[in-house]
């Protein structure tokens, strides 16, 4: 018999050629044309090839029929994939999650396909039989209810977790639970989305379940364990939805499965055999047929009810269920609207009185005609809008358009939608951010009170932490928008967490990752402080 590891390597390399026959025919279809594949790292340089060719990642994405979310999934999962394999040699050693994010982006080929029908290429890895499917069934119903135990060990009290609900996520989202679960469970009224929610939430994770998943062999993905629990979930999210579409789980899904549930399950199994917990995933795997499909059954008509599990899984309960409270900017944008509409009120009402006088004269005495400044000035032509000459320039007006000329360094059109008073977010710089397109990241910082994107921090830190870990570097533009629209004391405050954590992990996992991660965030607390 064929060792795990042995399997995994086999796997892992069969993955990598797949890859690479299918970035074959993506290219092709991109209008690069070359005889083989190669790695990782020469696929992305021939997909930024070609968005330069074609004029921008919005034509890239119209060729393999994606939208905007669907195409920004493709090329981050490249990159995991790149980062996790700058270069391969066949026979090289091969760990974990080098072949998660083989299989990860072998997956997202596989979205892509099905997508663009002129996409031929293989992607299978293996079996799926019925077997398997059911098996995945199982771990999938094995991860919900292991989910559903960690948060009613943190929450025992029925009532004090209904409270705790009603005060995160809201009055309505609580009552929705209450009639779709059972009596007495409101657990098994939420989406898995939301329960995955109340496990990877950063307060919840840090007060209840980070020294269960804090581990050295597990969810070590991405460079925190939280981050990575969230994205296996999140694709957990996606593969249930399948099962209960009726969709069959493909070999690449059903390998991932797998792994999200060792990564997931074990170490909780751990924490229950050091009796540090009194859940046991285990037990969770063993049930019938019967058991089993009446499970599925009842998630299938939950699902119906709820109008499906459509949200990703989240990092933050912040904001959920709730009007989100304006911030000071919102706050005199919406005064500032009401002062100018009463000034419109009152410029109507005296143009009105004016014309009744006027025309009360032109009825009582001619006028002579001698042309005045007014008349001479309304023969002048207008000067088109922004709006005009985005529209002369063949632009939509909508945020997509504005967001595709800040990906492409296009100033100008950037410049007339921000002129025509369009906001914009800070989650729209991060391509901008990481091939430098400098000048127009300072555009946007000229017009930064028209950002309002509600608590932008967290995920541009993130992105600024990743993009580091990655060798990038904490650039003058970088550092500006951290000054400019994180030097806040709630910001601040989170950071000092951050870096707290940074340098317990440090302390207790001394190496070079934990060290230069470490490092960057000092130097993130060192510029919003």
């Amino acid at each position: 018999m064929q060792t795990a590891s042995n399997q995994m390597f086999e796997q892992f390399e069969h993955s990598l050629s797949m890859i690479r026959h299918a970035s074959v025919d993506v290219l092709q279809l991109l209008k690069i044309y070359v005889a083989e594949g190669k790695d990782p790292r020469w696929f992305l340089e021939q997909l930024e090839q070609a968005r330069l060719n074609l004029g921008g990642w919005t034509n890239v994405a119209k060729r393999l029929h994606l939208n905007d979310a669907e195409m920004s999934e493709f090329t981050l999962q490249l990159r995991h994939l790149q980062q996790a394999v700058p270069q391969y040699e066949r026979g090289q050693n091969v760990h974990e999650n080098q072949r998660i994010a083989a299989l990860r982006f072998l997956s997202t080929l596989e979205a892509v396909k099905a997508k663009q029908p002129r996409l031929r290429y293989d992607t299978k890895v293996g079996e799926a039989g019925d077997d398997l499917q059911t098996q995945a069934r199982r771990q999938l119903r094995a991860l919900e209810l292991t989910i559903k135990a960690l948060v009613s060990q943190a929450w025992p009290d029925t009532l004090q977790l209904t409270n705790h609900l009603k005060l995160q996520f809201g009055a309505d989202n609580v009552r929705r639970w209450l009639t779709l679960g059972n009596s007495g469970d409101i657990l098994s009224g939420m989406m898995f989305s939301e329960l995955a929610l109340l496990l990877v939430d950063k307060k919840e994770f840090a007060r209840h379940y980070s020294t269960i998943f804090h581990t050295a062999t597990s969810l070590t993905y991405l460079v925190d364990p939280r981050i990575t629990l969230q994205a296996f979930l999140e694709h957990c999210r996606q593969l249930r939805n399948a099962v209960i579409s009726g969709r069959p789980l493909s070999s690449a899904e059903l390998a991932l499965l797998d792994s999200y549930s060792q990564q997931i399950a074990g170490p909780v199994q751990r924490a229950f055999e050091l009796k540090k917990t009194g859940v046991n995933p285990s037990t969770y795997m063993i049930v019938d047929d019967a058991a089993l499909q009446e499970f599925w059954d009842q998630a299938i008509e939950r699902d119906k009810e709820s109008g499906g599990d459509t949200t990703s899984v989240s990092d933050n309960i912040e904001g959920q269920g709730r009007h989100a409270k304006r911030t000071p900017e919102e706050r005199e944008q919406l005064i500032s609207g009401m002062l100018w509409g009463a000034v419109g009120v009152m410029v109507l009402a005296i143009i009105g009185g004016a014309i009744w006088i006027f025309s009360s004269e032109v009825a009582q005495r001619p006028i002579p005609r001698v042309p005045t400044a007014e008349a001479l000035e309304s023969t002048e032509l207008e000067v088109p809008s922004p709006r005009e000459r985005l529209s002369s320039l063949g632009v939509t007006w909508d945020a997509f358009s504005l967001r595709s000329a800040i990906d492409r360094n296009d100033v100008k059109v950037a410049q007339l939608f921000l002129q025509g008073g369009m906001n914009w977010e800070l989650s729209w710089t991060e391509q901008a951010m990481a091939i430098k397109n400098d000048e127009v990241l300072e555009l946007l910082l000229r017009y930064r009170m028209q950002m309002d994107e509600p608590k932008p921090c967290r995920r541009f830190i993130n992105d600024v932490s990743h993009a580091m870990i990655n060798g990038q570097k904490l650039t003058m533009m970088r550092k500006s928008y951290l000054q400019t629209f994180c030097s806040r004391p709630p910001v601040i405050a989170r950071q000092y967490h951050e870096l707290e954590l940074a340098q317990q992990r440090m302390q207790s996992q001394p190496n070079e990752l934990n060290k230069k991660w470490l490092d960057i965030q000092q130097a993130i607390y060192d510029q919003i402080r």
